[in-house]
Parts: C-alpha cells; sequence; structure tokens
C-alpha cells in the first residue's frame, strides 16, 4: 500500500535523527508499502533564515523571503535522500517545482490549488523512496510560494489525497495529541481518537501539533490521519469522523501567544460600520478571530477584535488609511496577549464547562479581556504574561471536575 509520512523539523533536526527517521522511512519501505515522504525544514533553520534576512532588511520582501525560506525544506530532503541511499535503498528528492505542487500566488501564505501526480508516480513505480520538500508551492509566474508556518503537514495530506495513501503520518517530538501542551502542562494526558472538526478547533486556536489546514484537508477528502512520535513507536492519536457514542465534555485546550488586540475607539453608531472595518481587512486576507462591539453613548461604539500579530502593521496602517472613510476617534492596540481555548464536542450539551474555566481563572487571579464561545469551543483573551498560569489552572480543575476524556476506540 501507498503510505505518506511527514516528519517535522525536530525529527530531522541533526544528523543523527535524519539517520534515525531514515531507518524508519525504510523499515516502512521493507514491508513492501510504497513510500512518499514530506520533510520539514531542520530544527530551527526557518527561524535562522528570517534573522539572515533582518540583518540586510527588515523590510524584505515577501517574494524574496519565499525564495530564502523554501531552501530550507530542500535541504532537508536532499539530506534525507543521501541518509536513505548509505542505507541501501532508492530514493529521490523532489521540490515544489519538480513535483508539480501549484499554489496560489500571495507569498508567505499561499493555498495549494493542485498537484501533478505523474511524476512522482513514475518514481514510485521505478521503486524509490520519494522525498518532497514541504512547505512550499509554484504560483502562476513559476515563483515559489511558500504555505505558511507548520504547512508541510498540509503538504503531506494534500500528496496523500490525490495519490489515494492508505495512511498519512504525521511524526513530530510527540507522540500524539494531548489535553494541552505537555511541555507546558505536566499532567497533560494524551488522547487516543479525536475528531476532525475537535482537532481542526484545536489546531486553529495555536495547539500546535497539526497544521489547521491539513486537519481541514484530510476531513475533506477523507484521507486517514496519525500523529505519532518520530522517537518511539507508540500509537499516537487517530483523527477522524466522530465517533457515533456519546461525545466528550472537553477534548483538549489550546493557547494561542501569536495574536494582537485592536480597538477602534469612537465610531459612528450607525449600519455598515463593521462592514466597512472588515473588508478592508479581507481584502488583505487578514484573519480576525474575537470580536467585540461596546456601545460607548448614543451615537459611538467601540469595535475590538484580535488578528494574528505578523498582521498587526499591515491591519493599523489600513485602519490609518482609511480614518476619514470609517470616521473613527482613535486606535489602540495589544500585542502582548494570549487566548487561551477550551474545545469539547460534548460541550453543548453538558452545563458547567464554562463557569468551571472561569473559576479556575479567577483562582488564579487571571482577568479575562475577551470571551467568545460556540458550540464545540470557549475562547478568553487573557494577558501574554499570564498565559501558562492559566492553562495550567484550567487544566487542572478540568482534571478535578471530570471534564476531560476521549471516544472510544474503533
Amino acid at each position: 500500500m501507498l503510505i505518506v509520512q511527514k516528519y517535522g523539523g525536530s525529527s530531522v533536526a541533526n544528523a543523527d535523527k535524519i539517520v534515525n527517521v531514515a531507518k524508519r522511512i525504510t523499515n516502512t519501505f521493507k514491508k513492501g508499502n510504497k513510500v512518499v515522504v514530506v520533510l520539514s525544514a531542520q530544527g530551527d533553520v526557518t527561524d535562522e533564515l528570517l534573522a539572515k534576512a533582518a540583518e540586510i532588511n527588515h523590510e524584505a520582501s515577501k517574494r524574496e523571503l519565499d525564495m530564502l525560506l523554501s531552501t530550507g525544506e530542500q535541504q532537508s530532503a536532499a539530506l534525507m535522500a543521501i541518509a536513505i541511499h548509505k542505507e541501501g535503498y532508492p530514493a529521490i528528492s523532489l521540490n515544489a517545482s519538480q513535483v508539480g505542487i501549484h499554489a496560489t500566488r500571495k507569498y508567505g501564505n499561499a493555498r495549494i490549488k493542485n498537484i501533478e501526480t505523474e511524476r512522482i508516480t513514475a518514481e514510485l513505480e521505478r521503486n524509490n523512496i520519494v522525498i518532497v520538500a514541504g512547505f512550499q508551492g509554484v504560483n502562476r509566474y513559476g515563483d515559489i510560494t511558500t504555505l505558511g508556518r507548520g504547512a508541510s503537514d498540509t503538504t503531506a495530506v494534500a500528496l496523500a489525497a490525490v495519490l489515494g495513501a492508505a495512511l498519512c503520518e504525521i511524526y513530530t517530538d510527540v507522540d500524539g495529541v494531548y489535553t494541552a501542551d505537555p511541555r507546558i502542562v505536566k499532567n497533560a494526558k494524551k488522547i487516543d481518537v479525536i475528531g476532525f472538526d475537535e482537532m481542526l478547533h484545536l489546531a486553529s486556536l495555536g495547539a500546535c501539533v497539526l497544521h489547521n489546514r491539513a486537519v481541514e484537508m484530510a476531513q475533506r477528502y477523507r484521507v486517514k490521519l496519525v500523529l505519532r512520535s518520530s522517537l518511539s513507536d507508540a500509537d499516537g492519536t487517530l483523527i477522524k469522523e466522530e465517533s457515533k457514542v456519546e461525545k466528550v465534555y472537553v477534548s483538549g485546550l489550546a493557547v494561542d501567544k501569536d495574536i494582537a488586540r485592536v480597538s477602534v475607539i469612537g465610531i459612528f453608531d450607525r449600519p455598515g460600520m463593521a462592514y466597512q472595518i472588515f473588508s478592508l481587512m479581507a481584502r488583505e486576507k487578514i484573519s480576525i478571530d474575537l470580536i467585540l462591539q461596546a456601545i460607548n453613548s448614543n451615537t459611538t461604539k467601540d469595535i475590538t477584535f484580535t488578528v494574528p500579530k505578523s498582521d498587526l502593521k499591515t491591519t493599523l496602517s489600513l485602519l490609518e488609511a482609511n480614518r476619514s472613510i470609517i470616521g473613527f476617534e482613535a486606535l489602540s492596540y495589544d500585542d502582548k496577549v494570549a487566548k487561551l481555548s477550551a474545545v469539547g464536542a460534548g460541550m453543548a450539551s453538558n452545563y458547567g464547562i464554562a463557569s468551571t474555566m472561569f473559576e479556575a481563572l479567577y483562582d488564579c487571579d487571571v482577568n479575562i479581556i475577551m470571551i467568545t464561545t460556540s458550540e464545540i469551543k470557549i475562547s478568553v483573551l487573557i494577558a501574554e504574561c499570564d498565559a501558562d498560569k492559566a492553562v495550567n489552572a484550567v487544566h487542572e480543575k478540568y482534571m478535578q471536575m471530570s471534564h476531560f476524556g476521549t471516544p472510544n476506540k474503533l
């Protein structure tokens, strides 16, 4: 059968780890499987490349940054092919252009449009292990565009979908999805099985184990997806359609520190003002998350929302450039905030989940700036400096109340 495996940067961070992963790949190959592997850049290479660019020009163009950053994944792919050759097995490394991964034109955060399969299929028929550089595509101008941080997961799932793979395995430095980040919350529990909807929410809300677009794509194309560790043979976490058994209260907690709060103050209280603000963001493809509107008086209101930190400068510039059109009095922002979220498919039918979170935050003296809820999640905006304390307190409170649980296995 055909198996797609993806290895994160921590799994290939140095020569010894590359050799370890090469052995894992060849063991899969020796069992009679066809294998396609997607790799991230080694360790902190992406951050190092960004730092090198900043040394020269803090305002480097996104096109040139994509050209630069894509070399990290290509380096990993070539080194892995070299390691597999040393193990005595056939392998070939390919970049996005050689594969034919066509993406949108937006530099820094492109989307995959379609993938050609001819080259990969031909290499698999030659009995090669195919190593693909993740995180990148090629736009209609022939330029390399990157797919956003962490998007090698999306490359892997997209390849699994178009190739009809029997399994897509995402390997990282943790052995599955946990109820919270185990590096921050020491008593976090591993989740054996989780539904696509819950996993998508956790990924979108700051859980860094899987790229949110990878989960969305796996759900859409029914890709069997497993997250496991490259350092052990543990079963990992299976991500699948929701179980028919009764849903759990809370599946997990996620923290996102990569956000900023923006407040547009003193807007005339009349129809269409929210549209004017958020249509500007939409045209620049800026994602908006938490939104709060407050009435100041009979004539004015404030609108507060959150954006990714990387989009804060653009957001403020857009608003200032359109100040006369929108007619607001002032802008304020805070880039030292974090979003703490609880996700669970059973929240809608079980009372007390929100109040338990708020009690835990009160007990540890954490102030809530904003709140948003849905049938499957509760999110609060808090000070960034309180994030680790808050997630530990909420996790402990949910443990005490037996709010955590996992669906039955298949």
